[in-house]
């Protein structure tokens, strides 16, 4: 995991000063997650050799959602120069398989346009994707199950790479930027942040990433879908929090396609993503250890 984390930042690195896209290291937003991240590394290093459960659980803490928080900024800033060396779009080709599948996009919005209520409950399903990982995570470091909160964290990381890959070939705009045209009834959590960000990247117009506003730019494969499967499937050996997390991700899988703006071709291909990255961690993970993985016993 040290190794892939420090190819990652080589080849964020790499990415920026390929299309001159920077970051302000004075940045309000900058020095916040600079401090952050210190402060995660500095206890994950003090509490190395922890003597007390307490010791434990803050430092595994401290090393789970410090690096699930890198991986995630390092996502979102990535989408970024990727976008910027995209050309068209596969809009069509994914409006044609919504329509193989006779999935009406518009009928869902206009469903949720009507409805205050559902507007509520779907915004707050779709940003649950910061509860479930802090969930899981926390109940990996409070349980001692610090494998399966690496676990999560690698099948994270190695989605995110594959997503950020697929996006390359693969950019998209969404169905609220090109079915809907003139006054939105109703403005949805992720907006029309493709349409309005990738032609500035594009064209070389946006230089400077604030890390405080960062959209994540990928409309297919969607990532919340991947994420939804990841965190299913990472919560699932555990009794305690395997319902619960599994009727929230259910919930933000359900809120999707409006509040994400995404065709549900983009879905199925986020929970193929999700699919590809376990069984690559799991292949991984048997190699490593020499032994076929066994199933991590509930608490």
């Amino acid at each position: 995991m040290v190794i892939g984390f420090a190819i990652s930042v080589t080849c964020l690195a790499a990415l920026l000063m390929d299309t001159g896209i920077t970051i302000d290291p004075m940045a309000p937003s900058t020095l916040v997650f600079a401090a952050v991240f210190t402060l995660a590394a500095s206890l994950r290093y003090v509490l190395r050799a922890p003597r007390s459960a307490t010791q434990r659980v803050t430092r595994d803490i401290a090393e789970t959602f410090g690096v699930f928080t890198a991986i995630s900024l390092m996502g979102a800033v990535a989408t970024y120069p990727i976008a910027a060396e995209t050309t068209g779009t596969i809009d069509p080709i994914l409006q044609q398989i919504d329509a193989a599948l006779h999935f009406d996009w518009l009928a869902w919005y206009q469903v949720v346009a009507d409805h205050r209520a559902l507007q509520i409950l779907g915004t707050a399903a779709y940003q649950s994707i910061y509860i479930s990982p802090a969930v899981i995570l926390g109940y990996c470091a409070w349980a001692d199950k610090r494998a399966a909160g690496r676990g999560l964290i690698a099948s994270f990381w190695v989605a995110a790479i594959i997503a950020l890959v697929l996006f390359r070939f693969w950019p998209a705009y969404g169905p609220c930027a090109t079915l809907l045209h003139g006054p939105l009834p109703y403005q949805t959590e992720s907006g029309l942040y493709e349409a309005q960000l990738i032609p500035l990247l594009r064209s070389h117009a946006l230089h400077d990433v604030d890390l405080g506003a960062l959209r994540g730019l990928v409309e297919a494969p969607s990532f919340h879908t991947a994420s939804a499967i990841l965190f299913i499937a990472a919560a699932w050996p555990f009794a305690r929090i395997r319902k619960p997390i599994l009727l929230v991700n259910l919930a933000m899988l359900l809120s999707t396609p409006v509040e994400g703006t995404h065709y549900l071709a983009d879905m199925i291909a986020g929970a193929t993503v999700a699919i590809v990255a376990i069984l690559i961690v799991t292949v991984v993970r048997r190699r490593l250890l020499g032994t076929p993985a066994r199933p991590v016993a509930a608490r």
